[in-house]
């Protein structure tokens, strides 16, 4: 995975939920376009944030052996999308369900402690036909679950740290 929409899990338990923080700056190049002499963070890349910190959980909870894919959006609501720089996402998902071939999260976005978005995304498994397509590199979930401090502040579902796996698994 080449773009982060996140920039730290700040929560995260085991097959249950997680938290992750924001931070919108003029240093990134899409609100320089998006919208010139007016920056806003296009909503697109909040359901990404989102979706990202939600995969982590999922990719997690099914044993770091699945890559997981945004899939569906069956339900999502934006109350507030003019996100200027300087301003904090907070994005929370709580895993809902986790199926063989994927799994669904609720999801809230929060912006200064105000509700900004509230959802539901569902995410599949590559498998079948995609099994042997390479969308990600091996080990770009697990490096991005490093990078994004997870290991630091995980829990597994009996409330010991979580570990990272196995470099050769």
């Amino acid at each position: 995975m080449h773009w982060y929409w996140i920039d730290r899990i700040t929560v995260f338990e085991s097959q249950s939920c997680a938290e992750s923080i924001k931070v919108v700056s003029l240093a990134e190049d899409h609100l320089h376009d998006h919208f010139p002499y007016y920056p806003v963070m296009p909503a697109s890349l909040i359901i990404e944030g989102i979706a990202q910190t939600a995969g982590l959980l999922l990719y997690e909870a099914k044993g770091y052996k699945e890559k997981v894919v945004l899939a569906k959006i069956p339900r999502f609501t934006l109350h507030n999308v003019e996100i200027n720089p300087g301003e904090v996402l907070t994005y929370k998902v709580k895993l809902e369900s986790v199926r063989e071939d994927g799994g669904v999260a609720s999801v809230l976005a929060y912006c200064g402690g105000e509700l900004l978005a509230e959802g539901e995304l569902m995410f599949a498994h590559l498998g079948g036909e995609f099994a042997d397509q390479s969308l990600f590199a091996d080990g770009d979930m697990i490096e991005m679950m490093r990078l994004l401090r997870v290991f630091d502040v995980g829990v597994n579902t009996d409330g010991k740290k979580l570990i990272p796996p196995n470099k050769n698994s």
